[in-house]
């Protein structure tokens, strides 16, 4: 339950900052990412369609993730390689501001089973830049975006996403790593 409202609180913060921007003073020198190559990953989990341009996503996810622990999706998703939570960002149909599929669920080893109600989604091999935050939720959070935004990192929107580990919910500390589909390095 402490859980589900950080998140909560964090989703809701993120999206009405994402759709009203307010941190233009945040400079591109102080992105710190990590850059690492992933192999595809497949995803199943609850969807919706939103957009940030239009101000829907700040209703749309925090609805997502309330039905996400209503409903139990957790717990009925097969296959799953662990029990991270996928905060998945993909189907873009352009940059940030436009419509794009958000989907929470897990990672899975296997697409052959989605149970109704539920979607598969795969996320191919990519570059990702990896930000690992940590500290005060949901500010931590939402000034990495912010930095995200306001940086000159070549996206690829094919897919972005938030990793929340087991202990989110149980630290004092939290920690959350968000990984932003990036060109390759030539």
């Amino acid at each position: 339950m402490v859980f589900q409202k950080v998140v909560l609180g964090v989703v809701f913060t993120i999206f009405a900052l994402r759709c009203c921007p307010m941190v233009a003073d945040v400079k591109e020198e102080s992105t710190n990412f990590t850059r690492v190559r992933k192999e595809s990953m497949m995803v199943i989990g609850i969807e919706a369609r939103t957009s940030n341009g239009s101000g829907a996503a700040a209703a749309d996810i925090p609805k997502l993730w309330e039905a996400f622990y209503a409903k139990g999706v957790l717990s009925k998703i097969p296959n799953k390689v662990s029990d991270e939570v996928i905060a998945l960002y993909c189907d873009y149909e352009g940059g940030y501001s436009q419509p794009y599929a958000f989907v929470i669920g897990c990672a899975v080893s296997s697409l052959d089973e989605v149970p109704e109600g539920l979607v598969a989604k795969t996320i191919p091999a990519s570059t990702f830049a990896v930000f690992h935050v940590s500290g005060e939720f949901p500010k931590s959070l939402v000034e990495t975006w912010g930095t995200i935004w306001q940086s000159s990192l070549q996206r690829t929107y094919v897919g972005d996403y938030e990793v929340y580990g087991k202990e989110f919910s149980t630290e004092a500390v939290k920690e959350v790593d968000v990984l932003v589909a990036i060109e390759e390095k030539r």
